[in-house]
């Protein structure tokens, strides 16, 4: 009778670790799909930064070709 008892502890131990091992594969495949998306969205984010950044240069030059327009305009008027 002990035997048998003991034996249905192992196998019910071995079955809790199998269904630990498929818990981690799971969650290790999960964590690599997260790690691919934040990847890819950190990426995203670096675009949108130079897109920003490269769209308050040429406001700042299309300012600066504006002002100096204006300040022809202002001596022509002035003269």
């Amino acid at each position: 009778m002990d035997n048998e008892f003991v034996l249905k502890q192992f196998a019910e131990i071995e079955r809790k670790v199998e269904k630990l091992i498929e818990t981690c594969k799971a969650l290790e495949a999960t964590n690599l799909e997260q790690k691919d998306k934040i990847k890819n969205l950190e990426e995203k984010i670096q675009g949108k930064v130079e897109a920003e950044r490269n769209y308050a240069e040429e406001k700042a030059l299309i300012r600066s070709k504006i002002d100096g327009l204006l300040a022809k305009l202002d001596k022509i008027s002035a003269d």
